[in-house]
């Protein structure tokens, strides 16, 4: 009985799995960078309802809407998402969009008028600033 030399075939069956590997590699990163991106897009969705709810809160003064305003609030610091604190900061274009330029210290943020967020240290929504030009 003769052998045959196999070797060829060894190493077509080396690379078809290597490659299988490398696909499902790729797809798996392709997935979970889908689910960041709609993730992304799902909450900053959501800051307009944060902010319609906080105006509600601060003229209505009702417990109940605080509470579930508190409980959003929760929800979007366990998923990364974390307020900017401007003011008094350095005027950043990559963190903020300036609307107005107002008497104050200047290149400093004097007012927000309207709160930026960030996802994991990411700008998800800039903030709307008041800078002072001194």
């Amino acid at each position: 009985m003769v052998k045959k030399n196999r070797q060829p075939q060894d190493d077509q069956l080396k690379r078809a799995l290597a490659d299988y590997q490398n696909l499902t590699k790729r797809v798996e990163a392709e997935r979970l960078e889908f689910v960041k991106y709609v993730l992304e897009q799902f909450l900053a969705k959501l800051l307009p309802v944060v902010d319609a709810l906080e105006a509600a809160s601060t003229h209505l003064k009702d417990q109940g809407l605080g509470l579930a305003l508190q409980q959003l609030k929760t929800v979007l610091a366990e998923e990364g998402v974390k307020k900017m604190s401007l003011i008094n900061q350095p005027f950043d274009p990559k963190t903020a969009e300036c609307v107005e330029i107002i008497p104050g210290k200047k290149d400093q943020v004097v007012s927000v008028t309207q709160k930026g967020y960030l996802l994991n240290d990411k700008v998800l929504r800039p903030a709307r600033v008041k800078v002072g030009k001194g």
